[in-house]
Parts: C-alpha cells; structure tokens; sequence
C-alpha cells in the first residue's frame, strides 16, 4: 500500500489565509480538502440592532477587493423589505460602478495573482522582471476600474457615496466624460487582455458542474435578475433558502453550501458565461469566439480567459452607460422605515452573493444572512481537487503541488486579503 499526503499549509496568491491537503493511497485520490482555518469574523451579529440604513457601510467592510458587491446586495435587500424599486438612471449609475469593481477585482486577480501560474513564475512582482510591459497593462487597466468606484463611490476601497435607495450624491453628465476617455483605453487593454490569456496553456479537462448564476432580461448580470441554474433552477432570490442550504465541516471556519438533495454546485465567471454568453455586449462575444471559449466553458483553468471577457464587457458596458446617462431628478428616492424580510442576490466578482434581512418596525435589523461566494464554490473547488490530483499523481512533487494549488485560484477563492508564501510536505510512505 502506497500513501501519499499533499499537504501546503499556506495558500500563496490568493485572498486570505487557507491550505490544502490531498490524500492518496495506491493511486486514488481519497480525501481533497481546502481548508479555511481564519477565525469567524461575525459581520452578520455585528448588523443586529443596527439601522437599515447602516448596513451598506458595514458590510462594505467584509472585502476589500468587492465591497461594492457586499454594498449592494445590502441596499438591494433593504429595498426589498422596505417596498422600494429604484430604476432609470440611479439603475444605471449602480450598474457603473459594478462594473468599476469587476473591472479592478478580475484585472487584479489575472495578472497578479492567476498569470504567475501559467508562465511559470513565483508572482507578479517575479513576473514584472521579465514582463514589465504586461504588469504595467495589468495595472492601467485595474486604476480604469478604480476610477469608477471612486467616481461614484466617493473613494476607491469601501465607498461611502451609495446608500439604501441610491446615492448621497449623484456625479453631473459632465464628470463622466473624463472617465469615457479612461474607459476606451481601457477597453483596449482588456481586449488584449483577453488575447494574452487566450494564449496560455491549459490543462485539458473538464467538469460537470452545475452552474449557478443570475440572469436578467436581456442584460449580463450585475445587481438583478432571477437565480437560475444549468440544471433547470430558476427562482427569486426570495426562495434560495428553500432551494440552498449550509452547512459545517470540520476543516473549514467556512460554511459549505450545497442545492438541496443536489449537492455541490458552482458560482462565478464560468457560471455567469455558460447561463448568459447570449446578452454580453457584440465585441466581448466576438472576443469569446476568437478565444475559442464556446458557449460554455468546463474548463476550470480556462477561467482566466472568462475574467478577461468579463472585463472587456464591463468596460464596453460602463462606455454605454456613460453615453446614455441622464441626471437624476434626486440622488435617492423617498424610504419609510417598517417590518419585513428582504432578500437579494448579485453578482459579485467571484460569483453570486446573497442577502437576506429582517427589519423591525423601527428599521432596525432583527436578523441578517449573508452567504458569500466562496462558501458556495468550497465545495465543487474540493471536488477539482480530488477529480484532478488523481490524474496527476505520477508527477514530480513539485509539480503536483503546482496543480493543486492552481486548481484552488482557478477559482480566486475570497478568503480575505492576504497573501503567504508556501510549504510543500509530501508524505510518500507505505
């Protein structure tokens, strides 16, 4: 009998603090864990007995890298329980900066922390020796998306212009139009950006998952839009507690989300491309076609290229909007504390996000539920692992551990925002 233990004890560029372990034994993968080891940092029991109006700032505060998303699920929520629509141009200026934060959130992930692995480097700054020019791109294209946020938001990292109902303060036609010049530079690198990753090499595999994403009418993502799935679910985000459940796993402080009776699923770019490639604007799917992605993609390694066409609609999208705006009577519409429960979904960076909150008569939060997207993608990232390493056991140890871990950022797990360097400890012994 042949054991063999991958074990890395500190995940390098991704998000936060996390390890991995894989356990063989005579050839077959027995066991695949991502484990998530950063202590629980209870933003949910920091939102009891706060006002509606004070959740957008504090669950701004869970991520760095996409507080626009935690931000707006919120707002979308408490609009929900509050019987508030907001549409015309406060619609639009929310999808604006959406597309600011996947514009800088993608962007930062393809060439800082995911390229690495595909030209054989350590990290970006290793990679910037030899490849100035691109890490220069990389970071032109990451400030377009910084500027939108600090546009609309009032600052680049957890901005503090958008409120339950719209905005403090809505930007003149005329402040945009520096920002339009940004963006068609910026469209340009992200074109180019999806040409460089289109010429990786790449594993070649494939999963069967299902895909679980938003999908509005007639429009990618963002902010609205029914859940549904490449499985045949489609609900409001008011029914994802009846059809979604967590649950607790020893090695994990994050909890794991399954669909009931189902099991594992997958959020995320490669989600939100296969359930709606059709509505992403002309040039980003003419992109995807040059880049030979399909209408869908399996490929979990092949994310990166999604990214890059996600970045390449966010900045055509953000142009168009742009173009098309007109002043808002009013930054934010009329709101009236009472009970009820609100829910919402959006489509954060790294895949679905949800939110769900009860407010008292008063408009003081009696329960709050958030369920980010890296607690639901555990999971399936657990299920790459133990299909992929058994495949690839023969390998040199370093090279095992070099999939292993890439296989983990295939899926820019959000864990927080840290970055370790790595210890490898294979265990070869019968």
């Amino acid at each position: 009998m042949i054991v063999k233990t991958i074990k890395v004890d500190q995940l390098a560029r991704v998000e936060g603090e996390g390890a991995l372990k894989v356990v063989a034994r005579d050839g077959v993968v027995l066991s695949a864990e991502l484990n998530i080891f950063e202590p629980p940092r209870f933003f949910e029991a920091f939102l009891r007995d706060r006002m509606y109006s004070e959740a957008p700032d504090i669950t701004a505060r869970i991520c760095g890298i996409c507080p626009v998303a935690y931000q707006m699920s919120a707002i979308h929520a408490m609009e929900n329980a509050l019987g508030v629509v907001v549409d015309g141009p406060l619609r639009d200026l929310r999808r604006l900066i959406y597309c600011g934060e996947w514009i800088e959130s993608h962007t930062l992930h393809i060439y800082m922390l995911h390229a690495p692995d595909f030209l054989g480097y350590a990290g970006a700054i290793e990679m910037a020796r030899d490849h100035a020019d691109i890490v220069r791109r990389g970071l032109d294209l990451k400030r377009a998306g910084n500027s939108i946020i600090a546009l609309l938001g009032g600052r680049e990292i957890h901005p503090i212009n958008v409120r339950v109902g719209g905005f403090y303060r809505a930007p003149r036609r005329r402040e945009l139009q520096p920002l339009a010049e940004e963006l068609k530079r910026a469209r340009d690198l992200a074109l180019a950006t999806v040409r460089w990753t289109s010429s990786f090499d790449f594993p070649d595999v494939a999963r069967d998952y299902e895909f679980v994403a938003l999908r509005g009418e007639g429009e990618y993502p963002f902010n609205q839009g029914r859940i549904v799935s490449s499985c045949g679910l489609n609900i409001a985000a008011a029914e994802y507690d009846e059809h979604f459940e967590e649950s607790h796993v020893e090695h994990s402080t994050a909890l794991h989300a399954h669909i009931k009776a189902r099991g594992a699923y997958l959020t995320g770019p490669l989600a939100r491309y296969a359930l709606n490639a059709a509505s992403l604007s002309p040039i980003a799917r003419e992109a995807a076609r040059e880049a030979g992605l399909g209408s869908v993609c399996a490929n979990p390694f092949l994310s990166i290229i999604v990214r890059a066409v996600e970045v390449l609609y966010a900045c055509d999208e953000a142009l168009r909007i742009i173009e098309q705006y007109e002043e808002p009577d009013r930054p934010a519409v009329d709101l009236e504390a009472r009970a009820g429960i609100g829910f919402a979904a959006t489509e954060a960076p790294r895949g679905m996000l949800y939110h769900r909150y009860r407010l008292n008569a008063d408009g003081k939060i009696a329960d709050a539920r958030i369920v980010p997207p890296t607690s639901q993608n555990q999971p399936s990232i657990e299920q790459d692992l133990k299909i992929f390493a058994t495949a690839w056991l023969d390998l040199p140890d370093d090279a095992l551990r070099h999939r292993c871990e890439q296989s983990i950022r295939n899926h820019d797990p959000c864990i927080s925002c840290a970055t370790h360097f790595l210890r490898l400890d294979v265990d070869r012994g019968g």
